[in-house]
């Protein structure tokens, strides 16, 4: 607590970088997209080219053959500020990659550093001048002989390996200098976690068994394989958030915390009114879209977006199954108001002027699909009221089967197979 800064404001979030694309709907792309038999991609993380921000992946050995005998052959970038994005692969063998044999694996070398008690983070592409890099972000345990010994992990700095495996130590102020590695986000993603969690115990271990005065605790989001901290581009740079209920069974917002991802300084943001967290703001989004099939499709990556000094919840609606993103819905954590925008041009809008713009479904990407229901179908009673609803989505249609029965008490079926366009309904007895 006494190395964080309390503030009164949120920062601004970039609305020429914004965070659409959700881990789970990039590593579905990634891996749908890979045309190498020999080759697998690696679990994710985001790296910055250019400014943008990419979900990266290496390319490792696939197969026991390939693993024993190949090394890592490339890098996998996929832009998280587009919804439907392009892959690039950017190919090159890397001399100690990422998940291959422990002879060419990069942590095996780190480990014959001799360094043993730091702690190697997950390890992230770089791509700089057409140039691969590992980054691997460690800690070290810091010494304190007070009130008891104890240690506490602090951030050591970065383990940069270039394609031929040269090894640089970098501290922290040395990696932030260093050309590959300009913009990056390089501050340890777990360190960041573990000191925001730990501030539950701001006022002693006993306090957390027994009154819970000022007692948080890291709020679970939903999103397939992810969790905060979420890294977000803001106007001041790359940070990495961190939002807090209260202990218990509340889900309003007890803090925001913003830690810069390059230095690794805490803010930490204490609500004046009452504003609530990321998991209520899935269940407005879930009241507010009647015609969502909620079987069908999930809530992922609530991110806090801050327009205007207003604080938004921008979560992405996305299938099951994690073929793309369907919507993109903000909500407001003061007045729990539902916008939802389809493109990814809306997005930037919203982030721009803090509203939804009137042609948001015309000016739809030219490879984005539509996500709206082109039918819907109500069963109706016999007074008029509606008692069900059955959306269609494009590419469905519905069948009606109708059964009759004869005069010989048998019953013969008859069957119509129906589609139309958005917004029609049908109805029948």
């Amino acid at each position: 607590m006494q190395e964080s800064h309390s503030t009164d404001h949120l920062r601004e979030t970039d609305p020429a970088q914004p965070r659409v694309l959700p881990k789970g709907v990039a590593d579905r792309y990634a891996g749908n997209t890979l045309n190498l038999p020999q080759y697998q991609v690696t679990e994710s993380d985001i790296t910055f080219q250019n400014g943008t921000p990419y979900w990266s992946y290496a390319l490792a050995p696939d197969g026991m053959w390939n693993y024993l005998t190949k090394k890592q052959t490339g890098t996998v970038l996929i832009d998280m500020t587009s919804q439907n994005t392009a892959v690039n692969t950017v190919r090159g063998e890397m001399q100690k990659g990422i998940r291959t044999a422990f002879y060419n694996d990069y942590n095996w070398h780190l480990l014959k550093r001799g360094e043993y008690l730091a702690h190697y983070e997950d390890p992230f592409m770089v791509v700089h001048d057409d140039q691969q890099y590992i980054a691997v972000p460690y800690t070290v345990p810091a010494f304190h002989w007070l009130p008891i010994p104890h240690t506490t992990p602090t951030w050591g700095g970065v383990m940069l390996i270039d394609a031929n495996g040269e090894i640089t130590d970098l501290s922290p102020e040395k990696a932030r200098k260093h050309p590959a590695l300009k913009g990056q986000k390089l501050y340890p993603f777990d360190l960041t976690r573990d000191r925001v969690a730990a501030t539950k115990y701001r006022h002693g271990i006993i306090n957390t068994l027994t009154s819970h005065k000022d007692e948080i605790e890291v709020a679970p989001v939903p999103g397939d394989g992810n969790d905060q901290p979420f890294l977000i581009p803001t106007t001041e740079g790359p940070i990495y958030v961190v939002a807090a209920e209260p202990y218990g069974t509340a889900q309003g917002l007890s803090e925001i915390w913003m830690v810069d991802a390059r230095t690794g300084q805490q803010y930490r943001y204490t609500p004046n009114g009452s504003l609530f967290g990321p998991r209520k703001a899935t269940d407005y989004i879930r009241q507010a879209a009647r015609t969502t099939d909620w079987n069908r499709f999930t809530p992922a990556e609530p991110i806090p977006v801050v327009i205007d000094d207003q604080l938004y919840w921008e979560v992405q609606i996305v299938p099951s199954d994690n073929s793309g993103v369907a919507y993109t819905a903000f909500v407001n954590a003061q007045n729990s108001e539902v916008h939802e925008v389809e493109t990814t041009a809306a997005v930037t809008n919203f982030l721009q002027n803090g509203a939804v713009p009137a042609n948001q479904t015309s000016d739809r990407d030219d490879n984005e699909s539509p996500t709206s229901p082109t039918m819907i179908v109500e069963r109706v009673a016999p007074n008029g009221s509606v008692i069900g609803t059955l959306t269609i989505y494009e590419n469905e249609s519905i069948r009606i089967v109708q059964q009759n029965e004869t005069d010989a008490g048998n019953r013969t079926t008859e069957s119509r197979t129906m589609s139309g366009p958005m917004g029609s309904s049908l109805a029948g007895a």
